[in-house]
């Protein structure tokens, strides 16, 4: 059974996906286009909010439910999953915390994880999921613009912001809002089987990803800090060659120490690893926007040895560069 978690700001878009996603999985196993041994409860779905109201949606629509989410009638291998719920910045994740309602399904998700109820969630879903102590000691993602706030405010999670979807043994988490899409693949994978839901993923149109890091572009990463917008400055200033981190200390007037201090606490990692991430982007950009080589872009973003540039990239991006690159547009009609 799968239970779809819904508070009020739920983002509508994510949540009609889920929808779809597991409605299809009911009708090919009913079609019987997908020889797999599952029952129909696998993929019977339903709608719930904490109390049994209807909630108010991130588009501000009244969206009715089937009834409140309780433990009873919940078993092994049952799923609730939690859409995002639209927070833009870590003020915003944070004031989810606070509210009632959601102090009320933390402690309601809280009370199902020791029951064998598989957990999931997605975008900023996660910090709720992450609030009830389910992830404490696994490996989680979130969605990656909030990445380094849901770091600092749960030390105890390990968390790798440039997956798109982790499975850490029952309790499932995503990217941002889209990935919503890949977490029910990935719920559907996990409870029926992995030839559903590339059937699924094939009627719906819907791309197999495994990385969100590509997202991870520069606007994004920026920081109130001065010293990182002056490492930041100074990196792209400087794209066409590998610098040294006492190079960078020098242009941001501080040690090296204190760099990777400033760093580290403005965004949760190294200057080596922000101009790499800086380099990657630019080179993203101008693969999509431009025919040149994968080695001559290599070299415009610092990388002599294309093969190197190509390894970090798929580090990086969890794909190939020429996989990177736009599809041609859809021809017009004649």
């Amino acid at each position: 059974m799968m239970t779809h978690l819904v508070f009020d700001g739920v983002a509508d878009g994510p949540l009609g996906v889920a929808l779809d996603v597991m409605s299809t999985s009911a009708r090919l196993l009913r079609s019987g286009l997908v020889n797999v041994p599952a029952t129909e409860r696998a993929v019977r779905q339903r709608v719930v909010s904490v109390d049994g109201k209807p909630v108010r949606t991130g588009a501000g629509r009244l969206l009715p439910v089937d009834g409140a989410l309780t433990a009873r009638g919940l078993h092994e291998g049952d799923v609730v999953a939690i859409p995002g719920l639209g927070a833009a910045t870590e003020a915003q994740a944070a004031s989810l915390l606070e509210r009632p309602d959601i102090l009320r399904g933390i402690a309601l998700l809280g009370r199902l994880r020791p029951k064998g109820v598989v957990l999931a969630a997605s975008c900023s879903a996660t910090f709720v999921l992450a609030a009830s102590g389910a992830l404490d000691g696994k490996h989680a993602t979130t969605t990656w613009w909030l990445g380094t706030a849901f770091a600092r405010r749960f030390p105890r999670v390990k968390l790798r912001a440039d997956k798109m979807v982790i499975d850490a043994g029952g309790v499932l988490s995503a990217g941002s809002a889209f990935a919503h899409a890949d977490l029910m693949l990935a719920i559907v994978a996990r409870t029926v089987s992995p030839s559903l839901a590339h059937m699924v993923a094939r009627y719906l149109v819907l791309d197999e990803r495994i990385s969100q890091a590509r997202y991870m572009v520069t606007e994004h990463l920026r920081s109130a800090d001065p010293t990182v917008r002056q490492l930041e400055a100074f990196v792209l200033a400087n794209i066409e060659r590998q610098v040294s981190v006492h190079e960078m200390a020098r242009a941001t007037a501080t040690s090296p120490r204190t760099l990777a201090r400033r760093v580290e606490e403005a965004l949760g990692t190294t200057p080596q690893h922000l101009a790499q991430r800086l380099r990657v982007a630019r080179a993203i950009q101008l693969l999509e926007t431009t025919r040149d080589s994968v080695e001559s872009i290599a070299a415009r973003v610092g990388y002599a040895d294309a093969a190197a540039f190509r390894r970090v990239f798929r580090r990086e991006t969890g794909g190939a560069p020429r996989a990177t690159r736009k599809p041609a547009a859809v021809d017009s009609p004649p």
